[in-house]
């Protein structure tokens, strides 16, 4: 399959025929590896990725470096916060990490203002981006401060096994810990917890979330 059909079939419906030329005749193709750091913060951004097949895990920083897992991007996706670092040119302020097995298409930056004017479906597809992102990042926020950290963490599980497509999740509780800012010790506490609860199944390295086991 060509880079245009590929494009049409994940972004065809959002995006019309001349737009999806244009990305087909300018873009990169890119097939990146499972964990495979993509934008790191403090990076000039000279690009913008659109997905096209896998999952990428964005992330940011506080003052002391610990990280705090923002959103997933999927297929059909772009990230809203490297649009913003695009257009005004700034440093990037988040951490892109490959889920799994990812392919994408770079758009150049100096495209994005231009096709602001030039494609109404390219308007609304930023703007509908701002407002995603925006949700799921006061979702993270509203769970960070009012919720406990078991509830963070079963919606931590979930969520990675809605993205990743299967309930065995191949994780480590030290990983777990980075992702929700948190102690080894507290993630194992709560793994056991929730595994009495019958939420999910313990094995070395890895989890399984029974609300996604088959047949559930």
């Amino acid at each position: 399959m060509d880079l245009l059909e590929k494009l049409k079939e994940q972004y065809g419906f959002i995006f019309e025929e001349p737009l999806l030329e244009e990305i087909a005749a300018i873009g990169r193709y890119r097939k990146i590896p499972q964990n495979t750091p993509m934008i790191d913060i403090g990076d000039r951004l000279t690009f913008m990725p659109l997905v096209l097949d896998g999952a990428i895990r964005v992330l940011g920083e506080d003052d002391n470096g610990n990280e705090l897992l923002l959103y997933y991007l999927e297929i059909g996706d772009s990230c809203a916060m490297t649009m913003t670092c695009c257009i005004g040119g700034k440093k990037s302020g988040i951490r892109a990490i490959t889920e799994k097995d990812t392919e994408i298409i770079t758009v150049p930056v100096g495209k994005m203002e231009d096709w602001l004017v030039k494609y109404r479906t390219w308007r609304a597809f930023v703007f509908e981006s701002y407002d995603t992102r925006l949700q799921e990042m006061l979702g993270a926020i509203d769970a960070l401060a009012f919720h406990n950290m078991e509830t963070r963490l079963y919606r931590y599980l979930k969520e990675k096994a809605m993205v990743l497509g299967t309930s065995r999740l191949e994780i480590t509780h030290y990983q777990i810990a980075n992702d929700l800012n948190t102690s080894r010790v507290v993630i194992s506490r709560l793994m056991k917890k929730l595994s009495l609860d019958g939420k999910i199944k313990g094995h070395r390295n890895q989890v399984e979330v029974v609300e996604f086991l088959s047949g559930n």
